[in-house]
């Protein structure tokens, strides 16, 4: 990248990646079937790995997360 356009010259091999983790929990609100709120669920988990995904270097890698009941 030009570094005329960013605050510098670009480090790629240096930088940090932040990503975001979701993970749906069930709750005891009747919001959907019981069957439907734990398929759901089961479907979340067979995502893929972001990090993973894009080849980024786990060791410069954060993941923050949070829990969403359903």
């Amino acid at each position: 990248m030009d570094p005329a356009r960013t605050e510098g010259r670009l480090q790629l091999d240096e930088a940090s990646y932040f990503l975001s983790k979701i993970e749906l929990q069930r709750g005891p609100e009747p919001t959907m079937a019981g069957w439907r709120k734990r398929l759901f669920i089961a479907t979340s988990y067979i995502t893929a790995d972001a990090a993973e995904y894009f080849a980024l270097p786990r060791d410069r890698t954060v993941i923050m997360g949070s829990h969403i009941e359903v």
